[in-house]
């Protein structure tokens, strides 16, 4: 497995959509040939919905696993009926999430919440920093409401950084709410996809990650090596 970090560009969430399109276009166009991958999961809310279809058009014989804000799930198993997605600012503002919304969820008031600091902070929290309680509250008191004696049930976690700090939501949260990460559904459809033998079966090469801003640092490899991973240079420039 190869695990790419396109932390040069961090965080994406923040570009402007063109640029962002064409970045990815190119950087999936040569990580492609370099690695030749029986399949790809584009880990990422704002990566996929901006470029997904582009990226299947242009590699039609590699299947694209993505991540998606899951409302269609959220709009399953609320029962108040209230739902916000957290989000990095371009996923909020993609044309694809609200068409999401339109599909799946039209009978729910769902609220996009849109945070410019909470990739950041997922960063620092697993790099071990301190991260205050009082900065994660800010980023997600928007996605509390209450309405008509209701209260929001469920919030979609829409960015896979988010995830990292679930429980430190779970401690700050006004009310009790469940968390909706996605990770075990893209899971499960990255081995529909690749099929159950390839999945399970034994690997003799090492899990390797890349950065794109190529860093040479120690934290760095510790922190991957409790994931299974071994930080290697990036050549696919």
């Amino acid at each position: 497995m190869h695990y790419v970090a396109d932390d040069a560009a961090f965080p994406i969430g923040r570009w402007p959509e063109a640029a962002l399109h064409d970045r990815l276009l190119a950087l999936f166009d040569r990580l492609i040939a370099v690695h030749d991958p029986k399949a790809v999961v584009i880990a990422c809310n704002t990566a996929f919905t901006l470029a997904g279809d582009a990226l299947r058009k242009t590699h039609p014989n590699v299947p694209f696993v993505g991540t998606v804000p899951a409302i269609k799930p959220a709009a399953e198993r609320t029962s108040s009926g209230l739902i916000s997605v957290l989000a990095t600012p371009g996923t909020v503002r993609r044309a694809y999430t609200r068409s999401l919304i339109e599909s799946f969820a039209a009978q729910c008031h769902v609220r996009l919440v849109g945070s410019d600091n909470l990739a950041e902070l997922a960063e620092q929290h697993l790099r071990g920093e301190n991260v205050p309680d009082a900065a994660l509250s800010s980023e997600i008191s928007g996605c509390f409401l209450e309405q008509d004696g209701r209260r929001t049930d469920i919030v979609v976690l829409a960015c896979t950084h988010y995830p990292f700090l679930a429980n430190r939501f779970r401690k700050i949260a006004p009310w009790p709410v469940d968390w909706l990460d996605p990770a075990e559904a893209i899971a499960r459809q990255l081995i529909r996809v690749v099929g159950g033998n390839v999945a399970t079966a034994p690997s003799h090469e090492p899990d390797e990650a890349f950065f794109t801003s190529n860093p040479a640092n120690q934290s760095l490899k510790r922190l991957l090596a409790g994931f299974g991973l071994e930080l290697r240079p990036h050549h696919a420039e």
